[in-house]
């Protein structure tokens, strides 16, 4: 006998969603020092064993996050990343056929503030990317300090997270039989500085070192816009220039990341909180562009297929932001 549930209500279906994004954004700010936290604080109770065997395995696996990483499919999979996509919602849009013999690297625009998009089309399954890009398997590159915590380490890699340096960036993309995305922030922590509702400002013009990248495995790259991403949140006006705006700067340098002072709605109100709001994002995918793969290639070859990155990726906003409510007026700016 055939079992059936009824559909949740549209108030308990928000209710989780809402959930679900809290968790997201709560557990991205507090869990890096939750899992130090506890990894301390184990070696001071009955339970230090955990903490020494975990140890142990720790330096056995430290060089999972450059090789591949460990994605963990029912973690993909799970319920929770299908009510955070609803929450916005969040968009997967396909314009061309990936084919799975090959190896892709993806740029990624804008970063946002949390790279919602990215995470939700590229950790999870929530937006069917499995479905639409059959044979496909996508890697997210994400700071490699991240992935020196512990814990936290083996819950970013189970998403399809690998450390953001050359040598994990060259092993996904050097791998035999093809079918492995690489999927990159391009403006990366410094982009995120200026994401605010109305911004199409992209810190690009002179970030070369994925071209170089892709010519050198002969990898075509295929440029990304997630429209939207920079609607989630409003931030604290920083100017180029301003002490706040040197000041994040000068921990970025320090930290490695950027700590953009960011606002949007509250759990049970929309005037003020760090909960981002509810406005729709549109991941699109555009075409591949072909690379012909050298070793070494000079500058003026790296600055060649740049330009032609620059303007696939213009082409794709322009085609594109009419369906999205973009002004016409409206154009993408590299910086």
């Amino acid at each position: 006998m055939k079992v059936e549930f009824a559909p949740l209500s549209l108030p308990l279906q928000r209710r989780l969603q809402t959930a679900s994004v809290v968790q997201w954004v709560f557990s991205f700010l507090c869990i890096a020092q939750c899992c130090v936290a506890a990894f301390i604080a184990l070696f001071f109770t009955r339970f230090w064993l955990v903490s020494v065997l975990y140890t142990a395995w720790w330096f056995i696996d430290r060089e999972k996050p450059s090789k591949g990483g460990r994605r963990i499919n029912a973690l993909r999979n799970c319920i929770i990343w299908r009510y955070m996509k609803d929450y916005f919602p969040i968009t997967l849009v396909k314009t061309a056929d990936l084919d799975p013999r090959q190896n892709y690297l993806m740029g990624f625009h804008p970063h946002g503030v949390l790279a919602a998009g990215a995470f939700i089309n590229f950790c999870t399954e929530a937006s069917g990317f499995s479905t639409l890009f059959p044979g496909i398997t996508p890697h997210l590159m994400m700071l490699s300090l991240w992935f020196r915590i512990p814990f936290l380490r083996d819950y970013l890699m189970s998403g399809g997270l690998v450390s953001s340096s050359k040598e994990s960036a060259s092993y996904v993309l050097q791998k035999a039989g093809g079918g492995n995305m690489l999927a990159i922030i391009v403006g990366g922590a410094q982009e995120a500085l200026d994401a605010r509702p109305g911004s199409y400002t992209l810190l690009l013009k002179n970030r070369k070192g994925f071209v170089r990248l892709a010519i050198e495995h002969g990898t075509p790259l295929v440029p990304i816009f997630s429209f939207g991403e920079n609607d989630l949140f409003n931030q604290v006006r920083n100017p180029k220039g301003s002490w706040l705006r040197q000041l994040q700067h000068r921990l970025q340098q320090i930290m490695g990341i950027s700590l953009p002072l960011f606002h949007a709605r509250g759990i049970f109100q929309y005037s003020f909180g760090l909960i981002p709001y509810r406005r729709p994002i549109y991941t699109v995918v555009g075409k591949p562009i072909p690379v012909q793969k050298k070793h070494r290639p000079s500058e003026e070859e790296v600055d060649q297929v740049h330009q032609k990155y620059l303007n696939e990726l213009c082409k794709l906003f322009e085609e594109h932001k009419a369906k999205y409510n973009i002004p016409e007026d409206k154009h993408l700016e590299f910086i």
